[in-house]
């Protein structure tokens, strides 16, 4: 299974290197998500480096939608799927290998867009520790959820709006949980972040168990 996994998340992330698909598309949209918001609160400084914690995972949401849906893509090009099924690697791996390959690359775009905050909102990171043990778990989480209902979505024509319609949901306790946490990081109390931490933990977990249970079905029936 862990063989399978490292190969899988290989060829992803060779893919996304050669197509920079991330880097031209997925990378500016997340930072015009940020200037938008910036515009929007101009006028209050105060009101914009309370709402950095929430506008930055809010960004990273919907940059995990355009990650989602490109890993999906590409099993859905030339037959890929079809092949997939063929090649005899376990589908748990390929399960693994995939969010893999998304949290990597959702992990480079959360380090652009912390220090995009840091710029644009004036916020002051304190909790360094939290952040990033948030970061690794809302990570892991969006990553695990999306690419289950992205395999749900994948053998549908309608899966590019099917796909928000299905993740946004399951994503909001991560959305809430990521935000509180980064907030507690921000104003320089990470206990107060230590039971959403743990609520982020708890649906990575459990995203991760299901997708390494279920992913052959899915795959099988999209």
């Amino acid at each position: 299974m862990w063989r399978d996994a490292v190969l899988v998340a290989g060829k992803d992330l060779r893919i996304e290197a050669r197509s920079r698909v991330a880097t031209n598309q997925v990378l500016p949209f997340a930072f015009l998500v940020l200037i938008l918001f910036a515009f929007a609160l101009d006028t209050d400084q105060r009101a914009l480096t309370r709402a950095a914690a929430g506008l930055y995972w809010v960004a990273v949401l919907f940059s995990t939608l355009l990650a989602i849906q490109r890993s999906a893509a590409i099993e859905s090009a030339d037959g890929a799927r079809d092949q997939l099924r063929l090649s005899g690697l376990d589908p748990a791996g390929v399960f693994l290998g995939k969010v893999a390959a998304v949290a990597v690359q959702l992990v480079a775009l959360e380090v652009l867009l912390g220090a995009g905050v840091v710029v644009l909102y004036n916020a002051s990171i304190r909790g360094v520790g939290l952040v990033v043990l948030t970061c690794a778990a809302a990570t892991v989480g969006l990553a695990a959820a999306g690419t289950m209902y992205g395999a749900l979505a994948a053998g549908l024509k309608v899966r590019e709006t099917l796909l928000p319609l299905l993740l946004l949901p399951v994503a909001a306790p991560v959305l809430l949980a990521a935000t509180k946490a980064w907030q507690a990081a921000l104003d320089g109390v990470p206990a107060d972040g230590a039971p959403w931490l743990r609520l982020l933990a708890t649906f990575a977990v459990i995203y991760l168990t299901l997708g390494v249970l279920l992913f052959g079905s899915l795959l099988e029936e999209s």
